[in-house]
C-alpha cells in the first residue's frame, strides 16, 4: 500500500509544481489553490510512504515521479521542447525509479 501512496503523492507532485507555475507568484487564485491542495495530498502522501519505505528510496521515487510528470505534462502542452534526447532521458529517471522499487 505505501508505493500505491507514494507513486499517487509523486503524480500529486508534479500536479503542485505546474500549478506553482502557472500561479505566476501566487498572485492567480485558481492555480495557487491548486498548488496548496497538490501540495498538502503530495507530502502527506510521502510521509505515510516513508513509515514503510526507506527515506531515500521514497524520497527519490517521490522526485522522480513528480519530475517525470512535471516534464511530460510540458512537453504534451507545448511549454517545454520535446526531443527524442529528453524522452530518453525520461525513460531514465523512470527506469531508476522502477529500479529501486525492484530492488526494495
Amino acid at each position: 500500500m505505501s508505493w500505491i501512496i507514494l507513486v499517487v503523492s509523486g503524480v500529486f507532485e508534479a500536479v503542485w509544481a505546474t500549478a506553482l507555475g502557472r500561479s505566476e507568484g501566487l498572485t492567480r487564485l485558481a492555480p495557487t489553490i491548486i498548488f496548496g491542495a497538490g501540495l498538502v495530498v503530495s507530502m502527506a502522501g510521502l510521509a505515510y510512504a516513508m513509515r514503510e519505505l526507506p527515506t531515500g528510496t521514497a524520497y527519490a521515487v517521490w522526485v522522480g515521479i513528480g519530475a517525470v510528470g512535471t516534464v511530460t505534462y510540458a512537453m504534451a502542452t507545448g511549454a517545454e521542447a520535446a526531443s527524442l534526447v529528453r524522452i530518453l532521458l525520461l525513460l531514465g529517471i523512470v527506469a531508476c525509479v522502477v529500479g529501486l522499487k525492484v530492488i526494495d
